[in-house]
Order: structure tokens, then C-alpha cells, then sequence
């Protein structure tokens, strides 16, 4: 799933290619993307002659901001945005396209199907669910340990599925939970309220580093991510844990391990980041 480096690196590739364009026909292919409004026939009708003003990101999800409305995207597994020329036909996994004025036409791609949009009147987005009750951006200045120390001081739960709670803080995801807590040097199932306040300021500036370095390198193309314009990220070369069992660490060189944590499949170094 795209985390916060992919997705802001998908939201600045479209801000290149679509802000000013004119939406003047909008085709459905699989409805069940459409969650607001509930009929897919409304949300096409609603979006005809909006016009892109600017996109967005919060956490996770890209923000269109239109004349009237506001687009709220969720790529989920591999959903992935491109724009086309007029004479471009869609493939079998192409669910939604908007067709402008211009002739151009932007896909929306999902081989999986689970992405989702929601079309809200601008101001409402932060009222409702996708958006409403996030947690804060961690690459927000306001960002810091004592918000991590807050949300750590009364759980039982560990380090990895705290920081995986978009509801704590969005953005992160399997890839950058792991790296983060691979460079604060905290093994991933360490409760997360018995943490130091030194090793809490060791986290705060490894999401920091980390985050930054990938979304300035793309983002992470270790499945099947590519940006707006179809090029991979390249921050996978600089991955220390995730996607690695077995290979050396490049700290200690002791291979990798890969074990279950909060549900999800979790790489770390055994002696990097001892328990």
C-alpha cells in the first residue's frame, strides 16, 4: 500500500499535470469505488464542468480540490493514477476516468479494486469519514515527542501498532514503521508506554529522516508503485530492514529476520534493535 512518501509523491507529479483542467465527462466502470455519494450516476453529474484547482495530501489520501467539491482518493493496494491522450483506451483494470476539456483524459488504475473516493463540498471533508479524526502529519513541525509520549503513556499495545494507528499519527505504513524503528534502533514489539524519553526523541527524528529521504527519493517501489507519470521510486535502495529477511544488516551484518507484529509481516535486526 502506498504510505505517506508515495503519496506525496503521486500528489506533486498530478499537481503538474491536471491543475487547471476542466472536467467534461466523468465514466464509472466499477461503482463500488464511489463510497460518497452512494450512486456513482451523482457523482458524475456533480463532477461535469468542476475544474482542478489544486491537490492535496493528508496522511495517506490525495485531496483534488475542485471548483465546488473536494475529491478525496485512497489508493489502497495499487490503485495509480495517469494521464492519457484522447485517443488512449482503457485497459480491463481502468475503473474511473475523468475526461477533459482539453482532449486529455485521466485514468484511475486498480488491479485490485480496493481503493476508494469519496466527493464532498468543500469544507465538509474534515467533518466526515475518510478525513475526520486523523491523527497529526509527521512531517508537520508540530510533529514532536511529547505528542508520541501522550499517545504511548496509557496502551499496552507495541511500538509498530501504535505507529501504524493513522488515528495517532497518519502516513505510516508497514515500510516505514519498520525503517523508522530500524534507525531509532527499538525492537518492534516493545511496549510502547515503556519507552525512554530518549529513545521516544531517537523515533521522532528516525520517522523525520526517514520520511523526508524517501519522499525526496520518490517514495518506494517494492511491489508495483509508480508515480503519476509511470516512473518507480527509487528510496527502495535505501531500505536497512523492509523486504530484506535473510540479507546481511547493513550496520552489524547480521542477516534480518522477518516475524508477525500487530498482524502485519515485520523485518528488523536482531542485533540492532535488541528487545
Amino acid at each position: 500500500m502506498p504510505e505517506l512518501p508515495e503519496v506525496e509523491t503521486v500528489k506533486e507529479t498530478l499537481k503538474h499535470l491536471i491543475i487547471g483542467k476542466t472536467i467534461e465527462e466523468v465514466i464509472v466502470r466499477w461503482p463500488r469505488i464511489i463510497k460518497e455519494p452512494e450512486d456513482s450516476a451523482v457523482f458524475q453529474t456533480l463532477l461535469r464542468g468542476e475544474t482542478f484547482q489544486n491537490i492535496e495530501r493528508r496522511g495517506k489520501f490525495i485531496r483534488f480540490i475542485l471548483s465546488d467539491y473536494v475529491l478525496v482518493s485512497h489508493l489502497r493496494m495499487e490503485g495509480r493514477y495517469s494521464l492519457e491522450a484522447e485517443d488512449v483506451v482503457p485497459d480491463k483494470h481502468t475503473h474511473v476516468i475523468f475526461q477533459f476539456t482539453d482532449g486529455t483524459q485521466l485514468f484511475y488504475r486498480d488491479v485490485r479494486k480496493f481503493g476508494t473516493m469519496h466527493l464532498f463540498l468543500k469544507g465538509e471533508e474534515w467533518k466526515r469519514p475518510p478525513l475526520a479524526h486523523l491523527g497529526p502529519e509527521p512531517l508537520d513541525p508540530a510533529f514532536n515527542e511529547e505528542l508520541l509520549q501522550n499517545a504511548f503513556a496509557h496502551t499496552e499495545r507495541n511500538v509498530k501498532a501504535v505507529l501504524l494507528d493513522q488515528h495517532v499519527l497518519v502516513g505510516l505504513g508497514n515500510i516505514y514503521v519498520d525503517e523508522a524503528l530500524f534507525r531509532a534502533g527499538i525492537h518492534p514489539k516493545t511496549v510502547a508506554k515503556s519507552l525512554s524519553d530518549e529513545e521516544i526523541k531517537r523515533l521522532v527524528d528516525s520517522i523525520r529522516a526517514t520520511l523526508s529521504e524517501a519522499v525526496e527519493k520518490g517514495g518506494s517501489s517494492v511491489r508495483t508503485y509508480l508515480n503519476g507519470q509511470g516512473r518507480m521510486g527509487m528510496f527502495q535502495h535505501s531500505l536497512f530492514v523492509y523486504d530484506r529477511k535473510g540479507e546481511h544488516c547493513k550496520h552489524c551484518g547480521t542477516p534480518i529476520e522477518k516475524i508477525k507484529v500487530a498482524g502485519r509481516g515485520t523485518h528488523y535486526c536482531p542485533v540492532c534493535q535488541r528487545r
